[in-house]
């Protein structure tokens, strides 16, 4: 047992946790374990099977498709089925329609005959929940891309869009950046409407329902859909090549658009239906990228809709910390190392809201360099702290710390990519019923940048008020990034505490009366994921390890770190945690878009268990 951890021991015992300081230790020997020996770490990132039924119906499209990949990607589809023929967005969760429906229609591509039990079972449901009419819109898109839903009944995207200026309502950069790389990619599908018969249909699953868009933009997209149908468009070859160029501009290093599933598949469509084949060096990087994001394993393939190293590394590190390594132990200067080579130093779509801004800040992904975040740049700062100061970590905190000022909203918060990123009338447009599509300031990511400022001794006002402004009538804090009241509550305690707001303040007591209401019997926290649907469902669910982390962070900023809910939470700890030093964790903690898309962070469960532990037992 090392020094850091025979201290800890010590403490343990005041808080008669038996077993705590062993638990630390297995988990911190297991953590160092994975670090690469490039510095970094990076966890799995599992999502639905939408992410794996779409690679095959990109494939499919663009005439690439093998069969070795079908049978195991379709394999591990099946594996995800349940009892009642459906899938579901995370683990337990309700059956999802357009889920359902985009898994259905890749195991028709692959072979599965209608006509057999487990299709029947899905068939069943579909039908029962309204049939393909009742899918997101784009479900339809894929399922129009094989002639199996009608171009007619799709919302119309048109590529003179990207023509209006940043000044101009419902313009590209009003929406967040990963629905503009997405939208604006699928502007060229749209005027294009191709069809790739596959040799079957999905009659099955129709009902015969209309899909009406109501309102002011059912109204608007008839009138698209009209002008469709013009013989002029007098501005359309111009916006055409001007999508093509924007798209080819921002393809990244590694051949992917953003890091993230959505916009890279729909590009290579839209570059593809610009009459590029496969083999152009556009086309031919970005499908060769999958392969960094394909996880094979026991006959079955699925893909990574992201990856998350700069994000694991930097929470690693301050994990490591928590728990008692110091500055200049190697592992902490290795990632350090890592970190400041990742730094950006591009001025990407940011800059269009703040073009007197200096680039300097961190992605989440190994590439992504059009769009550095703000929340992983305070987590990044958070980390390098945590290291010994070398020059280059100076400098490069220095710089991501002037970009988070800059990025500052003018309501004194902070949202993920952009600045004032707020127009809510983007949320209604018919074409964006798949998820978030703007990025306003969010609870989590104020409360990370408020630590990081804190921590470099600056001014802190602003946020913290936004911060208090923005608590909930029960105590808690909403978790755009995370599930959910559970990870916004575990992550704002400790900035405002951090920030100097005392433990004895009001909202910090109803937060802490908050947690230990919605503490589970077995002594530990979990939320379901449909708490972003359903309020009721706030700080309700299966205890999880990340989650019972969060709430002990809280607890612990708040002074609790004695108190009998938080010796209940890491006893929770130590009798679930394997005996390799990690725990099992199923369920979903991430959030990509409230309501629509979520993530198994495979790390969370090691990660934030380290730094809660760490954190307690040093009180």
């Amino acid at each position: 047992m090392t020094d850091t951890v025979q201290g800890r021991a010590l403490v343990a015992q005041s808080h008669k946790v038996p077993g705590a300081e062993q638990a630390l230790s297995r988990a911190v020997e297991r953590l160092l374990a994975l670090q690469h020996p490039d510095g970094w770490w990076k966890g799995l990132l599992e999502t639905n099977v939408s992410i794996d039924a779409e690679d095959l119906l990109l494939r499919e499209f663009l005439g690439v498709r093998n069969e070795e990949d079908t049978r195991a990607t379709a394999a591990w589809i099946r594996s995800k089925q349940r009892e009642d023929g459906t899938w579901s967005n995370f683990h337990g969760g309700p059956a999802e329609l357009s889920t359902t429906v985009e898994a259905y229609t890749a195991l028709r591509l692959a072979g599965d005959p209608p006509d057999a039990e487990h299709m029947g079972r899905t068939r069943e449901f579909v039908v029962g929940a309204g049939g393909i009419e009742r899918t997101r819109v784009f479900t339809r898109i894929w399922l129009a891309l094989f002639g199996l839903w009608p171009w007619s009944r799709v919302p119309v995207i048109p590529p003179e869009l990207i023509f209006l200026p940043p000044s101009v309502p419902l313009n590209a950069y009003d929406f967040a950046c990963w629905a503009r790389q997405t939208v604006v990619a699928l502007t060229i599908v749209s005027h294009h409407r191709p069809v790739k018969p596959v040799g079957f249909d999905l009659d099955e699953l129709r009902t015969g329902a209309a899909t009406p868009v109501p309102g002011i933009f059912g109204a608007i997209d008839r009138l698209l859909h009209l002008y469709e149908r013009l013989p002029l468009k007098p501005f359309r070859d111009r916006a055409l090549k001007r999508v093509e160029q924007w798209i080819l501009e921002r393809q990244e290093a590694d051949g992917c658009w953003g890091g993230i599933q959505p916009p890279w598949v729909y590009s290579l469509i839209a570059l593809s239906l610009c009459g590029r084949g496969v083999d152009d060096p556009a086309l031919a990087r970005g499908l060769a990228a999958f392969e960094r994001y394909t996880v094979r394993e026991d006959g079955l393939r699925w893909i990574e809709a992201c990856q998350s190293p700069v994000w694991d590394t930097c929470l690693a590190m301050q994990a490591l910390a928590d728990a008692g390594l110091p500055p200049g132990h190697e592992a902490l200067d290795r990632a350090a190392r890592w970190l400041v080579g990742e730094e950006i130093d591009h001025r990407g779509d940011w800059a269009i809201r703040r073009p007197e801004l200096a680039p300097g800040g961190w992605a989440f992904e190994f590439d992504n360099d059009w769009y550095p975040d703000i929340d992983d740049t305070a987590e990044v700062v958070l980390g390098l702290r945590r290291a010994e100061p070398t020059p280059d970590v100076e400098a490069a905190v220095e710089r991501g710390v002037a970009w988070t000022l800059g990025m500052e909203s003018r309501t004194g918060g902070w949202g993920a990519f952009d600045a004032d990123n707020v127009r809510g009338v983007m949320r209604r447009l018919p074409f964006c019923d798949f998820g978030e599509v703007i990025d306003p300031p969010s609870a989590d990511v104020t409360a990370h940048v408020v630590e990081m400022l804190a921590g470099e001794g600056l001014d802190t006002a602003r946020g913290v008020d936004w911060l208090l402004a923005e608590q909930e009538a029960d105590g808690s804090w909403f978790g755009r990034w995370g599930a959910n009241y559970v990870y916004g509550t575990g992550h704002v305690l400790p900035a405002l505490v951090k920030a100097g707001v005392p433990p004895g303040h009001p909202a910090i007591r109803r937060a802490v009366a908050w947690l230990e209401r919605v503490q589970n019997e077995d002594g530990g926290w979990g939320e379901d994921l449909r708490s972003y649907d359903d309020r009721s469902w706030a700080g309700r669910g299966a205890s999880t390890a990340s989650q019972t982390a969060w709430a002990l962070w809280g607890l612990h900023a708040a002074g609790e770190a004695d108190g009998e809910a938080a010796r209940r939470g890491i006893q929770f700890l130590v009798r679930t945690q394997r005996e390799d030093g990690g725990w099992d964790e199923p369920w979903y903690t991430g959030t990509g878009f409230p309501g629509a898309f979520y993530i198994n962070y495979h790390l969370y469960r090691l990660i934030f268990p380290v730094s809660a532990l760490g954190r307690c037992l040093s009180s």
